[in-house]
């Protein structure tokens, strides 16, 4: 794929018309951006101001600062049991730089990188710009949208070099366990397969161990680069702070990638980045008892709604959405029936194309619990209409 093959991000367009009919006056209900409505903790704005007061805004180390990297090895460690050292760290602008930039580093022209289908909607099109060919491995509904070991194993081949993981995952909220980690890892490190691990949403779990990462299976800890970042967990999104970890060498030269397009992170948001790592905690924990709240309303409400199926988002806050039912008559597929509900019933939402599966939308609720009921009304109104 050449640069000028490449679109807009589907969630950023989407977001994009729904801004744009809301400057005109009309109220639209974006269930649309992967975006906390929260504000950043106290720990992590306090420590952002006080870097601007003492005139911390130079550069920095084009790896993120020492200070930071050790934040995020101490969180590393006591959060999910993986031992980094600094040197084995690269903090970037945000998670998703850092997941293209670990993914630049492992894979050359004419790799295989095998993604899991529905999958986040930035992988294949990052695949595609390096030269790489993406496989998709579907999860299918039957089996709750979840990978298993015969996919994976079916999916192989010599020219695979990487597997994208993300759990919690972007669209369909399923928690992988570490025993099924363990089942991937035994493929994997026998076939010398990478891993990487999109693990953002690590911190919104609700019934489930948000710690599990394949980092953890044995072998694979020298086998994985794991992502994350402070947008989803720290209500950071606009800071644009996000970070990987993995042996040296990797991490090294995803960094001297690094140091040719962006070079360091914004130095503020790393004083932020260091304040919400080793502040108080507490406000990320309630930020995810609400969003289970949230997820509980959804849930319920949308159960009531003929033809409808989806699975229980075990994390993140997303509800993964067959509309399937709906489709056919005025609208066939599921990105007009997006815009239907965009241009007259003025609730934004995500079709499923965008993540590799038609027939399904996406609800996202991070939205303040009166807005997500109205935007929930406006939906199920939409539908009754076709």
């Amino acid at each position: 794929m050449s640069p000028a093959e490449v679109k807009l991000s589907p969630t950023i367009a989407i977001g994009t018309r729904a801004a744009e009919l809301a400057s005109q006056g009309i109220d639209v209900i974006s269930l649309s951006a992967g975006e906390p409505d929260f504000p950043t903790p106290p720990d992590a704005c306090e420590a952002g101001i006080a870097a601007i007061r003492a005139g911390f805004t130079k550069y920095t180390p084009n790896n993120g600062t020492l200070e930071l990297r050790k934040a995020i090895a101490a969180k590393l460690k006591n959060d999910n049991g993986l031992e980094y050292g600094p040197d084995e760290i690269l903090v970037s602008n945000g998670a998703k730089q850092a997941f293209f930039n670990a993914l630049w580093a492992l894979v050359s022209p004419g790799d295989e990188v095998l993604i899991p289908q529905p999958y986040w909607v930035s992988y294949p099109d990052m695949v595609n710009l390096i030269g790489a060919v993406p496989k998709f491995i579907c999860t299918p509904k039957a089996n709750g949208f979840r990978l298993t070991l015969d996919a994976l194993e079916a999916a192989c081949t010599p020219k695979s070099r990487v597997l994208i993981l993300n759990s919690p995952c972007n669209p369909t909220g399923v928690v992988y366990s570490q025993k099924e980690f363990d089942r991937f890892a035994f493929v994997l490190a026998q076939r010398k397969i990478w891993a990487l691990s999109d693990e953002i949403y690590e911190k919104i779990v609700y019934d489930s161990n948000g710690s599990s990462s394949i980092a953890r299976s044995p072998r694979m800890m020298e086998q994985t680069i794991v992502v994350n970042g402070f947008s989803k967990a720290y209500a950071m999104t606009g800071w644009r702070l996000g970070y990987a970890a993995g042996p040296k060498e990797v991490i090294q030269k995803a960094s001297a990638i690094q140091s040719h397009v962006t070079t360091n992170a914004c130095s503020v948001s790393q004083k932020a980045g260091v304040g919400a790592l080793r502040g108080d905690q507490k406000p990320m924990a309630e930020m995810a008892r609400e969003f289970k709240a949230r997820r509980d309303f959804l849930v319920e409400a949308l159960r009531k709604v003929p033809k409808l199926a989806f699975p229980v988002p075990q994390g993140a806050f997303y509800l993964w959405v067959d509309v399937s039912a709906y489709l056919g008559g005025r609208v066939k597929t599921s990105i007009e029936l997006c815009q239907y509900l965009l241009e007259k019933h003025n609730v934004a939402l995500v079709p499923g194309e965008a993540f590799g599966s038609p027939g399904y939308v996406r609800l996202a609720y991070a939205i303040q619990q009166a807005r997500l009921e109205e935007g929930v009304k406006r939906f199920i109104a939409g539908l009754s209409g076709l």
